[in-house]
């Protein structure tokens, strides 16, 4: 097989802008904001949450810009990681993007869009069992989902240009949809129901609101706590935004155009969010919004804009959202595992691209992994866990530009972090409060991520002692620096 050694640059602006967008929304939006409804309690702190969480994801989104335009290569965050701290770190965070930040989000989606398609074709319900082995039923929702990620997969081993046609198509038309849903359910709003949740009632009592109705208040520490709780949803359904940082190698001109696509980006999605969750709010109240059936609010707000055909309209807009967001997170993450490879890091074929300048094999074992993990059925629990781990690994990384201006202070900075230092230390005190807040309220979220993240030490100085003895694994982890 013929094979490249350098990556084309081909993405223009628009594609990576569509690259950041597509990859931040895909099921979050339509399901989370009933989980933060029952940790808050009341439409001020469900609006406080997904501007909070806004806030946090476009400050790093600017941060994040001075990095790229740095290190304008593939790898993205696991380079910044390398550059501003050690090769243990940066591993540690290719270790766990692999095993489970990465591969379990692209396995999530993968099962929304079946879930949404069972709603316009019910033989792939989740409840219709293909095969039973006992210890795992497999369901055509499960098949469903690895069809789909091997499809994209394939897709985009065939070169970069065909996967940002369908990156860019699909996040325009997601894009406009959540525009037409927002219009739509302003028009629908009914008074009743926005006087009861913004005008009748505390906005800013702080609460936990059951499904069944029944109220019950926190003390001031808790509430903090709930107030992390929450954020959890938000944060996933917000995260994902650095994936352009990942394909660098393959952005027309990326010291401009990987900071202006995060910057624009990051704001699209940050108010299409918030827009989407004023609409919640004119047309449900709180108590339907916080019981839900499935958490899926999105489809409760498009019966009452669009009556019965609601369903279908909400079950179109998410298999279009969250196939896009699919093929950007199978696109980008592959990158990753590349950069390390080229570190000795990782499978040495890994660190090679194919004949259409991709790094093919890269693409196919995390093809693998994630359909692992959607028959698995375990990927919804490890994504609420490892909010925590991510959000420590941006605090790293923003932390770095820190440490970078003052190890490398002449090296050239074509774009520099806005509002430096202020907007840095901000967000790095806010994911300091929301780790350190999950860690005493919330220690479930905590602790797996966690040990997934630690198990990659050993593995790293396996590795490091087979290189440094001169030994060689078959086809793995080959010495390439």
């Amino acid at each position: 097989m013929q094979e490249h050694s350098a990556f084309k640059p081909s993405l223009r602006l628009i594609d990576a802008t569509m690259l950041v967008a597509g990859s931040m929304i895909g099921s979050g939006i339509f399901i989370v904001s009933a989980d933060i409804t029952r940790n808050t309690g009341s439409a001020g702190w469900l609006m406080a949450v997904w501007l909070i969480t806004g806030f946090m994801t476009l400050t790093a989104a600017l941060s994040y810009g001075e990095l790229s335009a740095m290190y304008p290569k593939a790898g993205g965050q696991y380079v910044y990681l390398k550059e501003a701290y050690n090769p243990l770190i940066s591993f540690l965070y290719g270790w766990s993007f692999f095993t489970v930040i990465h591969t379990a989000t692209i396995a999530a989606v993968g099962v929304a869009f079946a879930k949404f398609t069972a709603y316009l074709l019910p033989q792939f319900s989740e409840d219709h069992i293909i095969f039973d082995l006992n210890f795992l039923q497999i369901s055509a929702a499960q098949l469903l989902s690895i069809l789909i990620i091997v499809l994209l997969t394939f897709i985009n081993t065939r070169g970069v240009n065909s996967g940002k046609l369908i990156q860019t198509t699909f996040t325009l038309a997601k894009l406009l949809s959540l525009l037409g849903l927002i219009v739509f359910g302003f028009y629908a709003i009914k008074s009743d129901v926005w006087q009861a949740n913004w005008t009748n009632v505390d906005i800013w009592d702080l609460h936990k609101l059951s499904p069944d109705g029944s109220v019950e208040s926190y003390t001031t520490l808790a509430a903090f706590g709930a107030i992390a709780a929450a954020m959890v949803g938000s944060i996933f359904s917000s995260d994902s935004w650095h994936t352009v940082t990942f394909i660098a190698g393959e952005i027309k001109n990326p010291q401009k155009n990987i900071g202006l696509s995060l910057a624009l980006g990051t704001i699209i999605v940050t108010v299409i969010y918030l827009l989407t969750n004023i609409m919640y709010t004119g047309v449900l109240s709180l108590q339907e919004i916080a019981s839900a059936d499935k958490d899926r609010v999105a489809v409760t707000a498009s019966h009452v804009i669009f009556g019965n055909a609601g369903t279908t309209i909400i079950a179109i807009m998410i298999m279009v959202s969250t196939f896009g967001c699919n093929n950007g997170l199978i696109l980008a993450g592959a990158r990753v595992y590349y950069s390390m490879a080229k570190d000795g890091l990782f499978f040495r074929k890994v660190g090679q691209l194919n004949k259409n300048s991709v790094p093919g094999f890269a693409l196919w074992i995390q093809c693998l992994v994630a359909c692992v993990w959607s028959l698995s059925g375990r990927y919804g629990d490890l994504l609420d866990m490892i909010s925590f781990v991510v959000v420590v690994f941006y605090m790293l990384t923003i932390a770095g530009i820190f440490i970078l201006r003052t190890k490398r202070p002449d090296a050239p900075r074509p774009y520099k972090a806005v509002g430096y230092p202020v907007l840095p230390v901000l967000y790095i005190l806010m994911g300091l409060a929301f780790c350190l807040l999950l860690i005493i309220y919330k220690p479930t979220y905590t602790w797996p991520g966690l040990i997934i993240t630690l198990t990659g030490i050993p593995i790293y100085f396996l590795i490091r002692k087979n290189r440094n003895t001169g030994e060689k694994l078959p086809e793995t982890f080959e010495k390439q620096i």
